[in-house]
């Protein structure tokens, strides 16, 4: 396997960017494309918006929070735990090592993983949608508690919607939406994903459709500074001709790979 030996011979940063297809074995939907279950059709990603958000608050919420519920009770899979895994062999070997999320599922924080940006946000902490507002962003969040949320669960009217405890503006999903940026927000870290992506000797992409801004930044900066690139997606799907695809679901791909790692010699 070209990913195996890559990795054996390449001690330099080693850069993870995952995508809605890790989660799959945990019970969770695919979220782009053309599989017949992917929650981000057309419709959806006209609603997947700060505008939607303002013209219909309630059933913006409403959307959001039944998909919310659907990650309770999920679990990591044997894909998010090889990863773990992975990370712990390459910092071990004295390797750099950076896991970049498109999901919001928590689940690779879970498994446990250490290093990690989750740059489309959590789905269990919410802001202020206000401007000014200190827990509005671009570094303001708050922890989402089932509180903030009974009235509305009781009955999806606006005017049961959560209010921000600091300036009574309405709170949002602190998630990024399709009309927002990447710098919209401290937590998504977009600058210390572009500064990996230009360090990195090695890339793997896993589980992702390459529909996103992110993913399409990093490939065209790895490219750049001469990384190697590789890609575990199960539709064998060719993002780039310099990009090398491993046909495989990724929680078959990732513990066969990780099993094979020879036991790295610390520094």
């Amino acid at each position: 396997m070209a990913l195996y030996e890559q990795l054996c011979r390449e001690t330099g940063p080693l850069l993870l960017v995952t995508g809605a297809g890790v989660s799959v074995a945990s019970g969770l939907p695919v979220f782009r494309g053309s599989e017949p279950n992917a929650v981000w059709n057309q419709r959806i990603i006209e609603r997947g918006t700060l505008k939607y958000f303002w013209e219909d608050p309630a059933e913006s919420w409403s959307w959001y929070l039944d998909r919310f519920d659907a990650l309770l009770g999920r679990k990591p899979n044997p894909a998010h735990h090889a990863i773990a895994a992975l990370e712990a062999w390459q910092t071990t070997r004295g390797g750099d090592f950076l896991l970049v999320t498109q999901n919001v599922d928590a689940l690779h924080e879970t498994a446990g993983s250490r290093s990690y940006v989750e740059v489309h946000g959590r789905t269990d902490r919410v802001r202020c949608a206000a401007r000014e507002c200190e827990l509005a962003a671009p570094r303001g969040s708050l922890a989402r508690d089932e509180a903030m949320l009974k009235a509305f669960r009781q009955e999806r009217t606006e005017a049961n919607l959560p209010r921000c405890p600091s300036c009574g503006e309405l709170l949002r999903p602190h998630v990024l939406w399709f009309d927002e940026r990447y710098d919209g927000h401290v937590d998504f870290q977009i600058a210390r994903v572009l500064r990996a992506a230009k360090r990195a000797r090695t890339i793997l992409f896993a589980g992702t459709s390459f529909s996103v801004g992110v993913t399409a930044m990093i490939v065209e900066t790895g490219l750049r500074r001469g990384a190697k690139l590789f890609s575990i997606d199960p539709s064998g799907r060719i993002p780039h001709q310099r990009v090398h695809v491993i046909a495989e679901p990724a929680e078959e791909a990732l513990p066969t790979l990780v099993s094979r790692l020879p036991k790295p010699v610390q520094r």
